[in-house]
């Protein structure tokens, strides 16, 4: 398991990008060199940054940095005036995703004193060691009653021992959660949703890929990952923290599979930290797309290559608990974890069946620096989840065990507020069954969130 000092590590950190470097059809990512007459300062933080983000940084001693300013607003109308189409902005990068069917464009842009035409970065890491495991000795004692009426859904609590922390009140009631996925079709109308409705915890909603405000008319994917978190249907299916709330930010084209979206990923991100979240959860992985050019190896998943991994590290950074699905590549030629899931500091999470055997689909470690990866393993086989037309049904695939565990950690951070999110990482882990004898599949195993609390308890957290 990685220190969690590796944590600190990785305020400082760059990535390999090209300037112009074709991300999908006539589209590519141009990179500025600097953030250089910026109108923003990071000694006013509160100009570029919600209330919230900040109370988190100063929470956990993390400070603001050149990361954080927005890209120069004078770059951007600069590339646009050329007569590119802006996609998508990210702050972190420090760049834009354009698009233009005039290729002569990209070579103009090139003119441009404040644009970095080859100027590669490389975010450098220390070799990587898993440590040997210490053994918690730590009896869970499992409630045998149930708070809530769970429905279907109840195995796919149950056996993660989270009715504990249900039954004494910790339902996810003051964490944010940005779930980054297709779309979110009928969440505005389904009856699974009334509660988080009527309560107003969906936060807001943005969709970085059609750049419009309808998160809520394709795409039922998304629909069905909240539903695992958020759904309060009493009878028929609670989600793991029906009382949190959500930002649904759609950063997938499911219509093509580009590097592109690797970027609306980031800046999904982004907008989630500056809106002040907790967790984000995303149940999307990348690996091979349309143009293989671009396409990624088993070698690019290692923590420090593919743009949404660097991203994902880069939230961590900032504060927030970032939780990823594994993958469904395991029964395919790829077999292995995909991006972001590769990132040292999420939570990557494999699937199991409702009797914890693996799921044959689901994407294996290790990467290929070493780490154990999927770090734990949830319910992703016969998982119950909402669908428009069909009510509360049953699917397949990490993209639910994945939202299971984010809406868990929730809960569990309700418990333990003055933890950070590595701290909550690290307890989730120790907590597994297969922690002191991890492999490829399970990673560290299935999570017993009870004695997760029971550890940050007696650890004074």
């Amino acid at each position: 398991m990685k220190k969690i000092s590796l944590f600190v590590f990785l305020n400082i950190i760059n990535v390999i990008i090209l300037s112009g470097q074709k991300v999908a059809p006539d589209t590519y990512l141009i990179k500025f060199k600097d953030k250089a007459n910026s109108v923003y300062s990071t000694d006013k933080p509160l100009e570029f940054l919600s209330e919230r983000a900040m109370l988190r940084r100063q929470k956990y001693n993390i400070p603001v940095n050149e990361q954080d300013i927005p890209v120069n607003k004078n770059y951007i109308d600069s590339i646009k005036n050329l007569g590119f189409e802006i996609y998508a902005v990210t702050k972190w990068m420090n760049a834009v995703v354009v698009y233009s069917k005039d290729s002569t464009l990209i070579d103009k842009a090139y003119m441009f004193d404040f644009v970095d035409t080859a100027k590669f970065v490389k975010k450098d890491k220390p070799e990587f060691k898993n440590p040997e495991p210490e053994k918690i000795e730590i009896e869970s004692k499992p409630d045998t009653f149930y708070t809530l009426d769970y429905g279907y859904g109840k195995n796919q609590v149950r056996m993660l021992n989270l009715h504990n922390l249900h039954n004494k009140g910790y339902t996810g009631e003051g964490l944010e959660i940005a779930v980054l996925d297709a779309g979110f079709k009928n969440v505005d109308k389904l009856e699974g949703f009334d509660s988080i409705r009527t309560n107003k915890q969906i936060l807001g909603v943005k969709d970085f890929v059609s750049r419009d405000s309808d998160v809520y008319r394709d795409a039922t994917h998304g629909m069905q990952v909240l539903s695992t978190i958020a759904a309060d249907y009493p009878g028929k299916l609670i989600g793991t923290a029906p009382k949190a709330k959500f930002w649904l930010l759609r950063t997938e084209d499911e219509h093509s599979e580009n590097l592109v979206e690797e970027y609306y990923w980031i800046a999904g991100a982004e907008f989630a930290d500056s809106a002040g979240v907790d967790i984000i959860h995303s149940s999307l992985g990348y690996n091979n797309f349309d143009d293989t050019l671009v396409s990624f190896t088993y070698k690019d998943m290692n923590g420090n290559t593919a743009p949404a991994t660097t991203a994902a590290d880069i939230a961590a950074s900032k504060g927030i608990l970032c939780v990823t699905s594994a993958g469904n590549e395991g029964n395919s030629p790829w077999k292995y974890i995909t991006s972001p899931a590769d990132a040292d500091s999420t939570l990557t999470v494999g699937a199991v069946s409702g009797e914890n055997i693996i799921a044959n689909f689901s994407s294996v470690g290790p990467t290929p620096d070493g780490r154990i990866k999927p770090e734990i393993v949830a319910q992703g086989a016969f998982v119950w989840v909402l669908l428009p037309k069909r009510g509360v049904t049953f699917s397949f695939g990490t993209s639910f065990s994945a939202p299971i565990i984010a809406g868990a950690v929730a809960c569990l951070w309700q418990a333990h507020p003055d933890c950070t999110n590595m701290e909550i990482i690290d307890a989730v882990i120790k907590s597994a069954d297969k922690y002191t004898n991890p492999d490829n599949e399970y990673g560290y195993g299935l999570p017993d969130f009870n004695k997760a609390d029971k550890y940050l308890k007696m650890k004074g957290k």
